[in-house]
């Protein structure tokens, strides 16, 4: 059975910037090619992604990923059920026990309100999970009737293990506790790399006091001085969906095609928002290609291991492009690879050795060709 994998390509220039910080605050970094690179963690651009979610999908298509479990069912035994109000927390823990799910105590702060019990670590579901989990602990306790409530293991199980959301189908999940719980990520997304040697800089601030300096017995300094730092990039970045599992995890072909789209677009347009209120460094990509193939994802990074230098023809863009271009072209050509799909985007004449490579589209039609070729390739035998 042939595969449908979608590979995201995406060039873009940062202007002074710390989109992702490490323990120290400084921007993170990765040496590639023997040269010092900017860095923006997948985990940073998968949270990024997933927030664009809020704008572009329903929320019954997502999840929710908290430790705060039982006080999440809680609130929803009690939306359902008013009068389970009291017994709702107790209710919360059984059926998420009967799932399979181990519940500890909080950690509790000094002289804080008591909080309630929560699972061992993240747990990442999809709203209508956690509705349909709530909905088996009411049933439950009306089938009681005042007496002990009883809930099955294999329906608490099976109602956490079916109707997944579009982000914990793309990004998967891991209940430690029960691995049957455990959900296979549709979705791979690189650590962004610049594409070019970087070296970080320090702007050293300050704060003035206003009150201090209207004062005219006090002198006009800073009340705080500090430094940040930051460096500019253009970034390369990457990133996958695997159709077929995310299918396999969805189960239902319109979703599917809905996912699809909604990926595609969120991660395009998508940007961490570390110092974002200090350095404004919100930008568009300069260039996309986005590719079908049926057999493996297929990174392009190493257009990049010789670091693009100052004074390449037509710029540091221009020169990643046609970089880029050529990677996928001679990549092809080698592994007599044959992609099904392929669109690119961006700005300008520079985008001419992309256009190489297949469809000239725009962001909007580009979304919609991969969701079409989607719908016509789900379900195929």
């Amino acid at each position: 059975m042939p595969r449908t994998i979608v590979d995201i390509h995406v060039l873009q220039t940062v202007p002074p910037s710390n989109l992702n910080r490490d323990d120290t605050g400084s921007p993170k970094s990765a040496v590639y090619g023997g040269v010092r690179r900017a860095r923006v963690s997948s985990q940073a651009w998968k949270r990024a992604t997933r927030d664009a979610f809020d704008g572009l999908l329903d929320p019954s298509d997502l999840g929710v990923r908290t430790k705060r479990v039982v006080e999440l069912l809680t609130d929803e035994i009690t939306r359902q059920d008013a009068a389970l109000a009291d017994s709702a927390p107790a209710l919360a823990k059984d059926v998420l026990t009967a799932a399979g799910i181990k519940i500890v105590a909080a950690r509790k702060k000094k002289d804080a309100p008591e909080v309630p019990d929560e699972s061992g670590y993240l747990l990442f579901l999809s709203n209508r999970q956690v509705e349909n989990l709530a909905a088996l602990a009411v049933a439950a306790a009306h089938a009681a009737d005042g007496g002990k409530v009883t809930i099955e293991k294999s329906a608490a199980r099976a109602r956490a293990d079916r109707a997944h959301s579009v982000d914990v189908s793309l990004f998967g999940r891991m209940v430690a506790d029960d691995t049957a719980l455990n959900v296979e990520a549709a979705a791979q997304v690189a650590h962004a790399i610049s594409v070019h040697a970087v070296a970080n800089e320090y702007d050293y601030f300050t704060a003035v006091d206003d009150h201090k300096k209207a004062d005219e017995d006090e002198d006009a300094g800073a009340g705080m001085i500090g430094t940040v730092e930051f460096n500019s990039s253009t970034l390369y970045r990457y990133a996958n969906v695997d159709v077929d599992q995310l299918h396999a995890n969805l189960g239902d072909p319109e979703a599917t095609k809905r996912a699809v789209a909604a990926f595609v677009r969120a991660f395009v347009a998508s940007m961490p928002t570390g110092k974002q209120n200090t350095f404004a460094n919100r930008t568009l990509p300069d260039a996309v290609l986005v590719v079908a193939r049926e057999t493996q994802p297929i990174n392009l990074a190493g257009a990049f291991e010789e670091a693009v230098v100052d004074g390449e023809k037509g710029g540091r863009v221009a020169a990643s492009i046609a970089r880029l271009a050529d990677q996928a072209t001679e990549l092809h050509r080698a592994f007599d690879e044959t992609p099904i799909g392929c669109w690119s985007f961006g700005v300008g004449e520079r985008m001419q050795p992309l256009d190489e490579l297949g469809t000239r589209s725009t962001f909007d039609a580009t979304v919609r060709a991969v969701a079409d070729l989607v719908e016509q390739r789900v379900g195929q035998p």
